[in-house]
C-alpha cells in the first residue's frame, strides 16, 4: 500500500531517532557530570538513598572535626595540668627541705617560703589564664553546678560525667545503707595490772610503749595519743565522763584499710572490740550507699559511682550515719557532641576542676593557699607537716584529674575519630555505588547510541524517500 498523506514509516523512524537522542544526550551528561544520577528521574529511588547517605556523610565529616577540636581542647587542660604539676612537686621539695630546720638558718626557710608563693602564685594563674579560643579551661567554668547539697551530710562533691540529655536538671539521691567505721578496740579497766609493753600497730605504722604495774588509763591515753602521727591510732575514754571505764584505741581513718592491733609483747593487756569479743586487732569498715538506686563502691567515708550518664565521687560526714539525702546537678560541664546526629547518644559532658591554690587540697587537711606566707601550714610558721600533707593531696588530684582527661581523650576522643573515619570510609562507597557514573559503562553505551542516532538519521531520510515512488504510478 503506498500512501502519501501519512508516512508511517517516517514517523516509526523519527520516534526511534528521538529515543536514540536522548539516551546519546543522557549518556554525554553523565560523562560531563561523572554522576549517574543528575535528577530524580533518572533514579527516583536512588536518589532518595543517595541524599540519605550525602546527609550521613556531612554529619559525619563535622562529628570528626568535633572531636578533633574536642582532643585539642582536652590536650591544652592537660598541657597547663602539667606544668601545675611540675611547680606543686617543686614545692614538695622545698617543703622537704625546709622540715630539715636543724640544718636550715630563718633566712633559708624563708627564702624558701618566698619560692612557695610564687610557685602557689603560678598555679592560680595558670588556672586563671588557660584558654582555649577564649574558653577558659582550668578556673572551674567547666565545672558542674549543683543545688541542694547539704555540708553535714557531705564534707566534698566531685562531679566527673554527667549526661542531661534533653533534662534541664539532673537530681541525685544517696541513700546511706550501711555507715563507715572505723577501726576499734577497747581496753575496759581502770588500770594496767602489771607491768606490760604494748606494741601499738596502725595504717600509719608501729610503736611501743612500756607502762609500769598500775598505770592509769589516762597516762596510756596520753602516751598513745603522743606517738598518734607515728601510728595513725589516737586514744580516748570509752566514757568521756568516767576516765575509768577504759581506753578505745580508735584509728585516725575509716574503711577497710584502716586497722587497729594492740598485742602485750609482755605482761597482760586484754582487748576486746565494740562487741565485747576479745581481740587484739579489728579492721575498719566501709560505707555502702545507693545513688539513684545503683549500689556505689565505698571506700572509708567515700562513695563512688561511674555509669554512662552520672560519674560522681563524694564523701560522707562522719557524723550522718544512715539516711537519705538528695540534690541537683543543675547545669555546667563541658559538652562534646561527637556524632553524625544531635542526640544525648553521641553527645559526652565532662567536668573540669578548678586548679586555683584555694581548690586543691580539702577540708581536713586544707588548702594549697594555706602554705603561702601567713597561712596556717607556711613553712615558716613550722608547719612543715600540714604543708607536706596538703602538698601530696594537691599532687594526687592533678594527678588523677590529668589521668582523667588522659583517658577521655585516648579512650573516647581519640577511638571515636577512628570509628568515624571507618564509617566515612564506607558511607561514601555506598553513595558513590548509587549516584557516580560508571564511566567504562557509559562509554560503552555513548558508542552504542551514537551509532543508533547515526542509523535512526539514516533510516528516516530513507522513510521520507519512500512517497516519493509514488510519482512513478503517474507517468
Amino acid at each position: 500500500m503506498s500512501r502519501i498523506n501519512t508516512n508511517v514509516s517516517a514517523l516509526t523512524a523519527q520516534r526511534g531517532l528521538s529515543r536514540s537522542q536522548n539516551a546519546l544526550s543522557s549518556t554525554l551528561e553523565r560523562l560531563s557530570t561523572g554522576l549517574k544520577i543528575n535528577r530524580g528521574a533518572d533514579d527516583p529511588a536512588g536518589l532518595i538513598a543517595s541524599e540519605s547517605l550525602r546527609s550521613e556523610i556531612s554529619g559525619i565529616k563535622q562529628a570528626i572535626d568535633n572531636s578533633q577540636r574536642a582532643s585539642n581542647v582536652i590536650a591544652t587542660a592537660e598541657a597547663a595540668l602539667s606544668e601545675v604539676a611540675s611547680l606543686l612537686l617543686n614545692i614538695k621539695d622545698l617543703v622537704v627541705e625546709a622540715a630539715n630546720s636543724g640544718a636550715l638558718s630563718r633566712e633559708e626557710i624563708e627564702a624558701n617560703q618566698l619560692q612557695v608563693d610564687s610557685a602557689i602564685e603560678s598555679i592560680t594563674r595558670i588556672s586563671n589564664t588557660t584558654t582555649f579560643a577564649g574558653l577558659r579551661l582550668l578556673d572551674g567554668s567547666l565545672d558542674y553546678i549543683t543545688s541542694g547539697v547539704s555540708n553535714s551530710a557531705f564534707t566534698s562533691l566531685q562531679i566527673n560525667q554527667a549526661n542531661f540529655g534533653t533534662a534541664d536538671y539532673i537530681p541525685v539521691n544517696v541513700e546511706v545503707i550501711t555507715s563507715a567505721q572505723q577501726a576499734q578496740l577497747q581496753y575496759r579497766a581502770s588500770a594496767v595490772a602489771g607491768t606490760v609493753t604494748l606494741e601499738i600497730n596502725g595504717v600509719e605504722g608501729v610503736d611501743t610503749l612500756t607502762f609500769a604495774s598500775g598505770t592509769g588509763v589516762g597516762s596510756i591515753m596520753s602516751a598513745v595519743n603522743r606517738i598518734q602521727d607515728v601510728t595513725g591510732i589516737r586514744a580516748m575514754a570509752i566514757n568521756p565522763g568516767n576516765i575509768a571505764s577504759g581506753i578505745q584505741f580508735v584509728s585516725t581513718g575509716w574503711g577497710s584499710r584502716q586497722f587497729v592491733s594492740v598485742r602485750a609483747q609482755s605482761g597482760t593487756f586484754n582487748t576486746v572490740d565494740v562487741d565485747g569479743n576479745a581481740r587484739t586487732r579489728d579492721t575498719g569498715r566501709d560505707a555502702q550507699a545507693t545513688i539513684n538506686g545503683a549500689l556505689t563502691v565505698g571506700d572509708g567515708l567515700k562513695v563512688k559511682l561511674n555509669t554512662s550518664t552520672l560519674d560522681i565521687e563524694l564523701e560522707l560526714n562522719s557524723a550522718f550515719g544512715l539516711g537519705t539525702q538528695s540534690f541537683a546537678i543543675t547545669g555546667g560541664g563541658a559538652l562534646f557532641q561527637l556524632g553524625s546526629k544531635v542526640n544525648a547518644n553521641q553527645q559526652v559532658n565532662i567536668g573540669i576542676q578548678s586548679v586555683a591554690a584555694s581548690k586543691l587540697g580539702d577540708n581536713d587537711i586544707g588548702y594549697l593557699n594555706d602554705v603561702v606566707a601567713g597561712g596556717d601550714a607556711s613553712l615558716i610558721s613550722g608547719n612543715a607537716d600540714k604543708a607536706s600533707k596538703i602538698i601530696e593531696k594537691a599532687i594526687q588530684q592533678v594527678a588523677v584529674m590529668r589521668g582523667r582527661l588522659g583517658a577521655f581523650e585516648k579512650n573516647t576522643l581519640e577511638t571515636s575519630i577512628n570509628s568515624m573515619q571507618v564509617a566515612l570510609e564506607n558511607v561514601t562507597a555506598s553513595e558513590s555505588s548509587i549516584r557516580d557514573a560508571d564511566f567504562a559503562y557509559e562509554t560503552a553505551q555513548l558508542t552504542r547510541n551514537q551509532i543508533l542516532t547515526q542509523a535512526g538519521t539514516s533510516v528516516l531520510a530513507t522513510a521520507n524517500s519512500t512517497p516519493q515512488q509514488v510519482l512513478q504510478l503517474l507517468q
